[in-house]
């Protein structure tokens, strides 16, 4: 960029009236990242003239220059020598992180070192954007928490985001659709290509924001109008970074692998086409994952029979496809996990493999990975797996049933969905029954079971939502869920007997200090959890069991829910803890997610006695460690990109999710609905609507007059004057008042007046009442002139007394004379 274009972009970035510049700003000063570059490691240093020419600076050097070279020795990263001489201070003390932008404007410094988050106000986020790795140092405190002052920006993470393209006072400008950015984008003349203002683009930052700067971009894409079909998917799909095009290595890949199994690819593989497998899925299910099948076997040594059953599940062999290091393999470990929109998913394999040769199809052959279960049927360890192995197959499913078809052929045995499917009924039976025994099981084992309410985004052909309803999980539901947690928890445990590396999936237990919180809770209710210092979910489940009848037993699970960990991928075997098992690990799901294809490839490697070894690039530093330590810190690292990955694709789908629900409920604003109070803050209450299964903000300035106190223990907002409290699971009757599609966020106001209290009170003002009338006195009577009311009174009770003595008297009895003994009168 020349000098004179750089002028016009200065001028531009005042008129926008965002940042006002100190009267001595010097735009030429280098940033401190270009200084540190330009000092070498060396330990003589150089001089500040030598600085300026190593830096194309020239023979003057500037006031700006000067200060940024003090400001640095003031913070430590430069060192000054008394004869003048600057170099790098190797010993800086400073923290080093990822910026974690807030929607507010201010962010925080995720630590490197995973000590707690710093706090970074505005003005020192001006200076970065959202997922900058800067080097830190602390300069004071913020409402508890340290307040850091940026000294370094070591990596920019964002050189292209997707924004709204606009016009403001003459300058074009890109306003970001991520909230974390609150940075507007300058576009400098003749660099927003095709684009027209309202329109949503993609923009490449050309010159990354400091503090004084606004940052410069050009528009590189146009993506069309903001409310097109499908927009939303286009936007968080660039927010997100999630891949969507497979490279064309990837493709050609793709291409080359035959759509039917090839006749050599059986050799090796035990075959099991004459065994009666079924898939059991979805309606709008594409990809099939896994096939089951089950019977009733005899396992007693003796005469007396010990009745069993045989459970195999059969996943997809997708590792024969999709070989490490490879093309397909690459991209797949890009994605990690195949991305779920309504209406679109972006798979993490290409459909010609996951829709076809990988799917198992009914009526196709396949090849899998077989886990094959022998489940105790009856005694005291009824329900466990008492033997297990894995071994590839090839199968032929024999059907493609729904969780809808399996539940009613279950319920009724000769009804129509069982006549479908009688040729597979029997084993459908048994897989029934083995179901009863492994949840029985499950409760034994301390499971904890949420009762929580799942919804589903049903769209129109334009990609709007039609309506959003609740998902009915059925026990077909749960016989697939609990057949594939038998065979996720076999891979574990084979992989842990053979002393392999592996990727397992972790849930560990509550944090201290959330723990805490939820026994302080729970104890104001009069339960109490129990398991010391380290519940286990055993504990947790009595807790949700004692409570399950409780008319604040969803606050009560909410409370518990929010307590526990998010669960991760890593190679510490360290167990699951919502499940209970020991170890678990991600065994029947390759064409979705990445870990599984690694678990396959393990466990291939171990039936071949081989060790796998994942294609993976090494830390420095790592090839110096013995092989052991050396193979662990590679799946370690694999474990925290597949992990970030998979929260990358879950924030990616609640975005378009949010996303659809505000613009169906612009469609609503001014309606009011009643609801349930399902998040509590300090800055409010968050609502979900009854019918519409959607949530919003009541902001806590719309909850009256009085000054309400967030209890962070009780999870409520309490009124310091009325004492008026709002808590989780609350009902509540809510207005509609505005939708922010940008922001992704919908506002409610509460209704006054439809509480009992003021219900009633509105009911009884409403019922008719006759006014009393004031009669005027009757004259005193002509026997009463004369007496006063207390003479009147006096006499009355005189008479009273006198008219009692005289019934007395007359109900005495007469005396009578006794005539002699044995004579009558």
């Amino acid at each position: 960029m020349n000098k004179k274009h750089q002028d016009r972009t200065e001028d531009r970035i005042q008129s926008t009236g965002r940042y006002e510049l100190p009267p001595d700003f010097d735009p030429e000063t280098p940033t401190r990242e270009v200084i540190l570059a330009g000092l070498s490691d060396d330990a003589d240093g150089l001089t500040l003239q030598a600085l300026a020419d190593s830096l194309g600076l020239g023979e003057e050097i500037t006031v700006g220059f000067e200060r940024r070279v003090r400001a640095m020795e003031r913070d430590g990263q430069l060192l000054i020598s008394p004869e003048g001489k600057i170099r790098k201070n190797k010993q800086t003390g400073f923290i080093a992180g990822k910026v974690l932008g807030h929607r507010d404007g201010f962010g925080f410094l995720q630590r490197d070192d995973g000590q707690p988050d710093l706090f970074l106000s505005p003005r020192e986020m001006a200076k970065v954007l959202h997922g900058d790795h800067v080097m830190v140092r602390i300069v004071g405190e913020y409402r508890g928490k340290p307040d850091a002052s940026i000294v370094e920006v070591t990596a920019r993470h964002t050189s292209k985001l997707v924004g709204r393209f606009l016009r403001e006072r003459g300058t074009f400008i890109v306003v970001p659709e991520d909230q974390r950015i609150k940075h507007d984008i300058l576009i400098p003349s003749g660099e927003q290509g095709e684009a027209e203002p309202g329109q949503v683009v993609t923009v490449e930052i050309t010159q990354q924001p400091e503090r004084h700067r606004q940052p410069l971009g050009r528009v590189v894409e146009v993506l069309g109008e903001i409310d097109d079909p499908g927009m939303e998917i286009e936007i968080a799909v660039r927010k997100f970074e999630v891949p969507v095009d497979f490279s064309e290595k990837a493709l050609k890949q793709a291409a080359r692998i035959p759509a039917k199994v090839k006749p050599t690819e059986y050799k090796g593989r035990v075959d099991l086409r004459d065994v009666p497998f079924i898939t059991i899925d979805g309606e709008d299910a594409r990809d099939f994952d896994d096939a089951v099948y089950c019977e009733r076997v005899d396992i007693g040594a003796g005469k007396r029979p010990r009745w069993a059953w045989r459970l195999l599940v059969a996943i997809a062999d997708v590792s024969h496809y999709v070989r490490s290091g490879d093309a397909l393999d690459e991209d797949a470990l890009e994605r990690g996990t195949s991305v779920y929109f309504p209406r679109r998913v972006i798979p993490m394999l290409p459909e010609s493999l996951s829709n076809g040769i990988c799917s198992l199809n009914p009526s196709v052959d396949r090849l899998v990975m077989v886990c094959d279960m022998v489940v105790l049927a009856d005694g005291a360890k009824s329900g466990t797996v008492s033997a297990y192995q894995f071994y590839e197959a090839v199968i032929h499913s024999h059907a493609r049933t729904t969780y809808s078809d399996i539940w009613s052929a279950l319920q009724q045995p000769n009804g129509p969905a069982a006549t479908q499917i009688q040729h597979v009924l029997e084993p459908v039976q048994n897989l029934y029954s083995l179901y009863r025994l492994l949840a029985e099981r499950r409760t034994a084992r301390g499971a904890i079971d949420f009762d929580t309410v799942e919804t589903k985004i049903v769209c129109n052909p334009l990609g709007r939502i039609e309506r959003i309803e609740p998902l009915i999980r059925n026990d077909a539901h749960k016989l697939i869920e609990e057949c594939m947690l038998a065979a996720n928890t076999c891979a574990a445990d084979f992989i842990a007997r053979s002393r392999r590396n592996g990727l397992y999936r972790v849930h560990e237990g509550p944090t201290p200090p959330k723990l805490e919180a939820l026994r302080e809770y729970l104890r104001g209710l009069g339960l109490t959890l129990e398991g010391g210092e380290e519940p286990t979910s055993a504990d947790y489940a009595k807790v949700v069991a004692a409570a399950r009848g409780r008319s604040d037993f969803a606050v009560i699970q909410t409370m518990c829910l929010r307590s526990m960990q998010q669960a991760i991928y890593s190679p510490e075997k360290t167990g699951h803890f919502g499940l209970a098992y020991s170890q678990y690990a991600h065994f029947t799901s390759p064409i979705r997610r990445y870990p599984d294809l690694l678990v396959h490839r393990v466990i291939k490697g171990i039936l071949k006695g081989q060790r796998y070894i994942p294609a993976i690039d090494e830390d420095p530093g790592d090839a110096a460690l013995p092989a052991s330590k050396r193979d662990f810190a590679r799946w370690e690292k694999l474990g925290a990109l597949l992990s970030s990955r998979e929260r990358r694709a879950d924030e990616a789908s609640k975005d378009v999710e949010a996303w659809l629900k505000c613009w169906f409920v612009k469609e609503h604003v001014g309606e009011e609905y009643s609801g349930k109070v399902s998040g509590v803050t300090s800055f409010g209450l968050f609502v979900t609507l009854d019918t519409l299964y959607v949530e919003g903000l009541v902001h806590v300035s719309e909850l009256g007059a009085d000054y309400f106190q967030y209890n962070e223990t009780t999870n409520e907002l309490r009124g310091e004057r009325t004492g008026l409290r709002y808590r989780l699971t609350d009902a509540v009757q809510v207005q509609v008042a505005r939708v922010d599609l940008e922001a992704r966020r919908i506002e409610f106001r509460l209704v006054k007046g439809v509480g009992y209290k003021a219900v009633k009170a509105a009911a009884e003002a409403s019922e008719p009442s006759e006014r009393p009338i004031k009669k005027a006195a009757s004259t005193k009577p002509l026997a009463l002139k004369g007496t006063t009311a207390s003479q009147r009174r006096a006499s009355q009770k005189q008479a009273e007394r006198d008219e009692k003595r005289s019934a007395e008297k007359a109900a005495k009895p007469a005396k009578s004379t006794r005539s002699p003994r044995g004579r009558r009168r």
